[in-house]
Parts: C-alpha cells; structure tokens; sequence
C-alpha cells in the first residue's frame, strides 16, 4: 500500500478510481491483459453497492450480465449450493470481491478522495488525492491511462470533461419522461395535509416538504433524485444488534408517515412501506417504497459538488433519518401495531459491517454527475427507437428514476402533499449501450474512461444504472486500457469495441475459462408447426411459437469432456407451455415443469439443471 503523506509519486499502467464493482472489474481485467494497476477508492470499504447493501439485485434481464459481473454471480451461487445467485449478504460479495483484488498486480488505496488532477494537453498526467486518519494527506499517482469508476465522477470533472447533473429537459432529446413527472408511483394519495398545524399554512410545512412550486411535465431541473440505503438487518435473536435511539432522533420528521397511515387505513402491510426483501440466512435488503420511506427526497442536492465535509455531514442525516425511521416504527405507539410489532423484531446483524458499527457506510448515490461524451444514450435507446453503435455492454432495465423534491400542490381547492419525479417506464428489449458513452469528447481528454457517471440522459440513466451493468462496463474500460496499450494507440477514443467484444466473447473471466455454449431457437432446426417470433418471455430476444412438433439442438463443443446441461425456465408466462421434455443422443429424457422451477430475486427465470 502506498504510504500516507508520502511526496513519491506513484506510478502505474493504470490509475482506477473509485470503489464500485466497476473499478475492481476494470483493474482485474487490465492486470489479466497484463496492465499494472492501482484503485483508489474515497472509501474505505471496496464494492460500492454490491458489498454496501444492494443484494437483491436489480438486473432487468439477467441474460444480458456477462465477463466477470456473470462470473461474480456464479461464484455467488457456488457459495449458496446454485449455479447462479442474484441474492446475497454484503459479506458474502466482499468476500468475493476481495478475492479478485488479491494479486501483487492489483494495489489498492482506501479512503482518500479525489483532489484535483494535472493535464498536459488533453491527456491527465498525475492525479493527487488526500485522505489518511486527518484526512490531510495527500498521495499523487502517475499513470499513461484513467478510469473513472466512482459514483460521483469526481476525477472526470477534475479532469475538466463535459458532464451534466440534473434532469433535461424533454425537448432536448426528444424524450418523454425525463425533467418534472408528477406521476403515481411512490405517492402520497391526494388529501394528505402538508402543514404542521393542518389547515393552517401560518404553522409552516413539515419536515421534508419543499417551498418550490410546480413546474409543467418534462421541463429539465438541477434536480437529484433520492438516495437511501439499502438495508441489511436480521431477525436472528443470537446475530442481532437491536436498533437503538438515535443521538439526534426527532419524532416530528416521521409526521407525514403518521398521515400516510390515516390515509390509508386500508394499507397495514409492511410491503406498503418499504421493499422488505429477504437474503439469505435471515437477513435483509430493505428498500423504499410508498410516500413516506427510506428515500430521504431532496435532501442531496449539495452533494454532487460539495467538498468532502459537505458530503460527510449528508451522509450522516441520511444515516440518521434511516436509524431514526427504523426506530419509529418500530417503537413509537402512534404507528399501527401490525407494523410496530414486526419491525420492533429486526436488528443489525452482528457478522455484517463488522468495521464500522454493522451499518453500511455507502450511501446509495443513485446519480449525480454523468458524462457528456462522444455519444449520449437517451430514451430512445431504451425505447429500441435507435441502437446505439460501438455497443460494449448492454442494459435492460425499466427507466427507473426515484423522486426528485417534495412539495405542495393545490387540488380541488385543497393544499395537499405530493412526491415528484418518480418514474418506472417499461422501454423495449435489451439494448447496447455504446463504448462512446464512456469516452469523453476528444478534444477534452484524450486517455480516461467513465464507466459508471456515463454518458447519458437523467431517464436513460435509470435504465443503465443497475451494478452488473456498471461491473460489465468496467470490465470493457479495462479491456480498452489493455488493447490501447497493445495496439500502441495514443488515445481511447480509438479503441474498437468490436475487439473489446471478441475478448469477452471468446474468453470471457480472461483466464482461460472456456464461455458457455448457448443453444438457442435461433440456430435449432425445428420441425412441425413452429416460428420464431419476438419475445422477452425466454431466452434471448426471440421464441420459438407453436404447438406441435419437436425441436433438435445440436451443439459444437470444443473439447471432448462433461459438460453440465441447463435449461432456461421462465414464470409467469401463461402464453407459454409450463412443461418441456428433453430427450438426450443417448436416449435419456427429462421432464420439466417451470412450476418446480425455484427462482429468486427480481428476476422470473433461472437456469434448471438437467
């Protein structure tokens, strides 16, 4: 590790930085090509959401994770007796991650962030960074090429790069459902009175609730939509820390949730109020849900461009509004009691965050900076309406954006609570996202890539921002460090990401691992009453319709050996025939119903082992 305060500069093939999966899938496929490299990391915790909290993976169509995200994944399952786990407990994946950070080849720096970087032309030549037990000192690193895996896109700002925060305006891509939606989703219902005396605006608002006025639909803002955490507790008596009172808890913060309630009398499921998912061994990933929840609406927007202290002091109100919103419900006597009695139950787990007081210290930073690169993906990308060029990774996830401020509109002549900025927008199929979304324009730098703040729309964001995306797009970053140096190329920009994709095709984890077969209808001659159609209802972009005949698959192996058989299952699918029966070249068969199939996560498929 480097030493802190030292006036070295450290030099490497490869500077990272950041602590997302993105930055470690970037340094462990550089070091596999060959490439020296060094991440830096703000925190002191690596992995970012995936070891913070986010274990119930958001992954839209888990067909599209490949490389390293995918072999993450698998050896998830290797550790939970699956091929595949899309769930997990934040100590399960820093283990894992870990893993692929320990080689001599890979030096890793925690918790010094980013100061400022040093040009010389449109090439970054050093970047300094202070952190240490003072926080004062600073540490310089020296490298031919730059990635920028961080949540927050600090060194890309640094580095002088076009970027943009907030939410455009719908006219400037021609979208539909970016800038101000005042939509349904996550909503108060109408009626809920915004004062701290009801009915008397003199009283003032309470907590939470914003002075700004409305603005039409799709007009762009300086808006950030809301972070939280995910939640990682447990109702195992013998691994709980029960939830304390906060040192600074105030009750009247949670006054609009008593509302919620009286508002909805109906409503007394805790799933009405947050996202309670279970991981496994007792424990949870708990995310917002409804009007009043764990997202702390509006109350970030400082941090994408505030100092290191600005950021810190936002960091702990969120912890402490969480802590302190646990805490209510579990205990004061104004929340119903189905709801008090089963949160009063959950605690920290005592074998997680074991360095930091068993709470994640990663703040969910959903968005803040993106890139405004050589190609900006917009809703139209997600929509299908346009595909991408020079596609390196690909995304398909609803365009998701969490709610942006908290105010009051007047309806029927009442004053009355609303959220804004919520939407959950199903697009089209799985689409590219392009290598030109993370290289900035040339002519402002020339060796860094931005794999995580990329270059896109505030609405298409919300599609591409899931961590198996961000870890395949590190991986192609790493990939394009690599080739640049092979190749003897001066800049990243000329990368061609067709031979970022033959890599990853061809061996996919880079270290000789050979990549799945895939036997798909797309290369089965089938016989009987069948047509491929377009569906996102099995595997891949298209299904075979029909209801006689039977299907031969064949298959080039490369080698001679065993080889373990997977079928994909899919629920939820009523159009499509619940039971498959497989006969082998030796005449064996296998009979499968999807009803048998167990499938977990937010997903509704899964790889069944024949």
């Amino acid at each position: 590790a480097a030493t802190a305060g030292s006036a070295a500069v450290h030099s490497a093939d490869l500077v990272v930085y950041g602590s997302s999966p993105a930055a470690i899938s970037a340094a462990v496929q550089a070091k596999r090509m060959g490439k020296r490299a060094v991440i830096v990391s703000p925190e002191t915790r690596i992995g970012g959401m995936t070891t913070g909290g986010l274990g119930s993976t958001d992954i839209g169509n888990k067909q599209v994770v490949k490389g390293v995200a995918l072999q993450f994944f698998r050896r998830l399952g290797a550790r939970y007796g699956t091929l595949e786990s899309w769930v997990f407990e934040p100590s399960a994946a820093k283990e894992i991650l870990d893993g692929y950070l320990d080689n001599p080849h890979i030096k890793v720096v925690t918790g010094y962030h980013f100061c400022d970087a040093v040009k010389e032309g449109t090439d970054i030549r050093t970047i300094r960074v202070a952190g240490g037990e003072n926080s004062l000192d600073t540490l310089t690193f020296k490298a031919k090429w730059f990635i920028d895996a961080s949540y927050e896109g600090d060194l890309m700002a640094g580095a002088g790069v076009s970027y943009r925060t907030g939410r455009e305006d719908n006219s400037e891509y021609g979208e539909t459902w970016d800038g101000v939606q005042l939509l349904d989703g996550h909503q108060f219902p109408d009626g809920v009175d915004p004062f701290v005396e009801p009915g008397n605006p003199e009283s003032g608002l309470l907590w939470g609730i914003s002075t700004q006025k409305l603005y039409p639909d799709g007009t762009g803002d300086a808006l950030i939509q809301a972070y939280n955490y995910r939640i990682c507790l447990t109702d195992s008596v013998e691994n709980m820390i029960p939830i304390a009172k906060p040192d600074n808890y105030d009750p009247s913060k949670y006054e609009l949730l008593l509302r919620l309630y009286d508002a909805q009398k109906e409503k007394r499921n805790l799933n009405d109020y947050f996202i309670w998912s279970r991981m496994p061994n007792r424990k949870t990933d708990i995310n917002n849900r409804g009007g009043f929840s764990t997202d702390m609406i509006g109350m970030n927007y400082d941090y994408v461009e505030g100092s290191w202290e600005q950021r810190e002091e936002i960091i702990k109100a969120h912890k402490d509004y969480t802590l302190g919103l646990l805490y209510f419900v579990g205990n004061d006597p104004r929340v119903p009691e189905e709801l008090r009695s089963f949160v009063a139950k959950w605690g920290l787990p005592k074998d997680e965050y074991t360095e930091c007081g068993h709470w994640t210290p990663q703040l969910y930073v959903r968005e803040c900076r993106r890139l405004v690169g050589e190609y900006v993906s917009t809703q139209a990308d997600c929509d299908n309406k346009v595909i991408a060029p020079n596609g390196i990774a690909m995304a398909a996830y609803t365009m998701d954006s969490h709610n942006c401020q908290r105010i009051v509109i007047e309806k029927d002549g009442r004053k009355m609570v609303k959220n804004e900025g919520n939407a959950e927008i199903h697009g089209g199929l799985p689409y590219p996202i392009s290598y030109k979304s993370l290289t900035p324009k040339r002519e402002e730098c020339t060796n860094l890539l931005v794999p995580v703040c990329c270059s896109a729309s505030h609405i298409a964001y919300g599609s591409i921002r899931m961590e198996p995306v961000f870890m395949c797009m590190g991986q192609a970053a790493g990939l394009a460090v690599a080739l640049a140096e092979k190749q003897g190329l001066k800049t990243l920009q000329e990368v061609d990401s067709d031979d970022i994709n033959a890599i990853v095709t061809a061996d996919p984890y880079l270290d000789g691992t050979a990549p799945d077969i895939i036997i798909d209808d797309d290369t089965a001659v089938y016989e009987g009453e069948w047509e491929i159609v377009k569906s996102t209802r099995g595997f891949g972009p298209t299904a075979l319709a029909g209801s006689k005949g039977s299907v031969p698959y064949s298959a080039t192996v490369p080698q001679d050996g065993e080889y373990e058989v997977y079928t994909y299952q899919r629920l939820h699918a009523p159009d499509m025939n619940p039971v498959s029966e497989f006969t082998f070249a030796d005449g064996s068969q296998v009979r499968v119903n999807v009803n048998d199939v167990v499938v977990v996560g937010q997903t509704s498929s899964a790889w069944h082992h024949l």
